[in-house]
């Protein structure tokens, strides 16, 4: 099975950002990039082996991450033996709501310190507005949105059910 050029470069673009983002070695990070762009009816083992250019044992491995990690899931066809792998549906959605519990967090964090640099630097505070308040206000902001995307992910599933 071959790709484009255009395919091609596009799961190098998107492995490439996907690495740090979510922690994957670069295999992974590849392998999740071309069942981004493939169909939902995902690809088998070999066809993904064959795309990226990768051996059977670091295929499957990486594979086996992935499903580990629920960033990809597999199912199989009546009276097929083969696995195919697709990207996980609910995933997105999953990583939204840790997104916005992480910036609760990091809201919560900011408060402290703003609170502490109150009552012992009380000077940062005379004539302007201090950095905690405007990180506060940007990570709130953020939160917002995220909030707002999820309401829209679960409106647009209920609304196929």
């Amino acid at each position: 099975m071959s790709i484009s050029i255009e395919k091609q470069k596009l799961i190098e673009e998107i492995g490439l950002r996907l690495e740090p983002i979510l922690r994957l070695a670069p295999l992974a990070a590849r392998i999740y990039a071309l069942l981004t762009v493939s169909s939902y009816e995902g690809l088998t083992f070999e066809e993904i082996r064959e795309i990226i250019g990768s051996s059977k044992s670091s295929t499957s491995v990486n594979l086996n991450v992935l499903t580990q990690l629920k960033l990809i899931d597999y199912y199989t066809k009546s009276g097929d033996r083969k696995r195919y792998f697709r990207i996980a549906k609910y995933f997105q959605l999953s990583a939204l709501e840790a997104q916005f519990e992480s910036l609760e967090n990091e809201i919560k964090l900011v408060e402290k310190i703003t609170d502490y640099n109150k009552v012992h630097y009380p000077e940062k505070f005379l004539n302007e507005e201090s950095v905690g308040d405007i990180t506060k206000n940007y990570l709130r902001n953020m939160q917002e949105l995220v909030a707002i995307t999820i309401k829209k992910i679960n409106e647009r599933d209920a609304s196929k059910v």
